[in-house]
């Protein structure tokens, strides 16, 4: 047996941790570069060139808000690379930026716009957006306007910009000011079961928002009110509780940029008004009117023109999960005018009929995108004899929504076999005459093996967390002693499951539940079976139509679902991600139908560039 020297064990030891050390400088000499290009800029922005610009009359304007901007993207925020797309395909559209005075002018000296306007938003003031969305700004010359809480100024929340940033920004030429108002707060909170909570500050309501439905307001839209809906405060006290933040966002802005931004958004839209009470209405129109120059009133259409009032703006705010051609979609059948959707890779494009929708083909991903309230369907050419299959996909579409797979489908679509999943409830059904009959379900939830609560359990799990919150958040030991108490007899307390005879508690589907399904399916004859994820979901179910057909995809909104915000998004994208079709004979190498996968070189080079940004990801959150 070969033994190693402790001198020797000590000097590989080194080696390798002289190799990681360097390995790990070369990643953070990246970053830093990366965070160089992002954060400095050497250009200016120039305004629209009045000889290159098209002017055809009054076309009103587009407003875009944008929540925030990360570098890859979460649930909330959206990816670099998804901004740059969604933007750039305005670029080449012909949309121009207009700045705050030209909405000014529109509304106040009848100045024209150019014929594709666009205002860009960006809310809540954080560093991350700046940094992510500079560099796209510069190389588009697109201005933008950044909303912020001047309250975070005083905290120095290191996620929120700072006034010294703020005016740096303001320098670059790429952006000026807004603000959201002095600060988020939510009043009048009660949880889905109609428990009331009151009045919660951000982190607070983070911390129960899987429990509250709908039933919840802003700080400025109403009066403070109890449990049975009564005010807790005169309207002296309203009034003053509403005057109080103006003037701290006017003193705060004053002190800290010099200034009071002329742009605001009132927080929440889409009251009808300045709030959801006359007389709190008439307390907010006095300080809007009173402190800025326009008010964004409204939400989930973007198309601003020049009969409304430019204290009543509407702008639509794209989701982090919307697909360029989802957000063209919106911004079409807002104006009211036709658009170009984006294609991405022609030569696989071409290999589909696009029926209805838009479709866009990345890589080895097809996104296709329905129309408002309506599907989005495309049929593979050269695929009308496609008889017995095997089929692989992976649908990772949301949950809200339909993804549907037509096999051995007619021109017509009078006659076909479709497996789908609609609103995560997996079906098979199949036409053959005037009807389409439903040969099978399965809910999702049910394949996961999800844990199945009854209604008594949420509620006690919804109490549990409320008064946990109550705990952590008290303003006094005394009160968070008295919560502990209520916290410790919720849990003794004993609730009916489903088994014992209480009613299943069936959630809400959000619009952002994102969803992620390996579809594998084998048709052959007269027979169907299907895997998801794997594990079987049905196997050999009976068909009655054995005759041959095209495949056909289909996408279609599936309802509002459940959302804070953006109900008025009536457009779904359907993602389709390895398509694979192979024959079905039986034997040990099937012929290949369709494969959507990458092949050869642009595989490699798409795996090395997962790798490289999985790389760069570990390494921000890890060094």
């Amino acid at each position: 047996m070969m033994t190693i020297s402790s001198e020797e064990f000590t000097t590989r030891k080194d080696r390798k941790k002289m190799i990681r050390v360097v390995i790990q400088l070369m990643i953070i000499l990246v970053v830093i570069v990366i965070g160089i290009f992002a954060l400095f800029t050497l250009k200016t922005y120039e305004v629209f060139n009045q000889q290159n610009t098209k002017f055809s009359g009054d076309k009103g304007f587009v407003a875009l808000a944008y929540f925030g901007v990360d570098r890859v993207g979460n649930q909330n925020l959206i990816g670099v690379d998804r901004l740059r797309e969604q933007l750039q395909s305005l670029k080449k559209l012909g949309y121009v930026t207009i700045a705050q005075q030209d909405v000014l002018d529109y509304y106040q000296s009848g100045k024209v716009l150019p014929e594709k306007s666009l205002f860009l938003i960006f809310e809540d003031g954080r560093r991350d957006t700046a940094i992510f969305s500079q560099k796209i700004l510069e190389d588009l010359n697109f201005k933008a306007t950044m909303l912020t809480y001047p309250e975070k100024f005083e905290k120095k929340d290191p996620k929120f910009l700072m006034p010294e940033e703020l005016m740096d920004l303001e320098k670059t030429s790429f952006w000026e000011m807004g603000t959201n108002g002095y600060r988020l707060a939510f009043i009048n909170v009660f949880d889905r079961y109609d428990n009331y909570l009151g009045e919660l500050n951000p982190l607070e309501r983070a911390s129960v928002a899987p429990y509250l439905g709908r039933k919840y307001n802003h700080y400025l839209m109403d009066y403070i009110r109890d449990e049975y809906g009564v005010p807790k405060e005169s309207y002296v006290k309203m009034k003053e509780r509403i005057a109080y933040d103006y003037e701290a966002l006017r003193d705060s802005y004053t002190q800290s940029i010099g200034y009071v931004p002329g742009m605001y958004i009132l927080m929440h839209s889409n009251t009808g008004s300045f709030g959801n009470n006359d007389r709190v209405s008439a307390i907010n129109e006095y300080w809007i009117k009173e402190l800025f120059k326009m008010n964004f009133n409204r939400e989930g259409f973007s198309f601003n023109q020049r009969n409304s009032s430019i204290y009543d703006l509407t702008r639509m705010q794209p989701q982090a999960y919307w697909s360029t051609n989802h957000l063209l979609m919106r911004i079409k059948y807002d104006i009211n005018q036709d658009l170009e959707f984006i294609k991405g890779d022609l030569n696989k494009y071409k290999l589909w009929e696009m029926l209805k929708g838009a479709l866009e083909i990345q890589g080895e991903t097809m996104i296709l995108t329905s129309l408002p309230k309506d599907k989005g369907l495309l049929r593979l050419k050269n695929s009308n004899d496609f008889e017995d299959m095997k089929l692989s996909v992976r649908l990772k579409g949301n949950k809200l929504g339909l993804q549907k797979i037509y096999l051995r489908a007619d021109e017509s679509l009078n006659r076909f076999l479709s497996v789908y999943i609609l609103n995560n409830v997996l079906y098979v059904t199949e036409k053959t005459g005037d009807a389409e009959k439903e040969l099978f379900q399965l809910n999702l939830d049910q394949h996961d093996g999800k844990e199945i609560l009854s209604i008594p359990e949420d509620k006690k799990a919804a109490e549990k967390r409320e008064l946990e919150t109550f705990i952590k958040y008290a303003d006094s030991v005394e009160k968070a002693k008295i919560y502990a108490e209520q916290l410790k007899d919720k849990n003794l307390e004993n609730v009916p499951n489903v088994a014992d005879g209480a009613e299943e508690y069936v959630p809400d589907l959000s619009v952002q539940a994102k969803g992620d399904r390996l579809l594998s399916l084998s048709l052959k004859g007269d027979k169907i079976s299907i895997l998801v994820d794997g594990r079987e979901a049905i196997k050999g179910l009976s068909v009655s139509d054995t005759k041959a057909g095209s495949v056909y995809l289909e996408t279609a909104w599936g309802g509002y679902g459940w959302s804070q915000r953006n109900l008025a998004d009536d457009v779904y994208d359907g993602v389709f991600e390895k398509l694979i079709i192979t024959e079905n004979t039986g034997a040990e190498k099937e012929k290949i139908l369709f494969d959507s996968r990458m092949q050869g070189f642009d595989a490699v080079e798409s795996k090395a560039k997962q790798l490289w940004e999985a790389l760069i990801n570990w390494s921000v959150v890890n060094l």
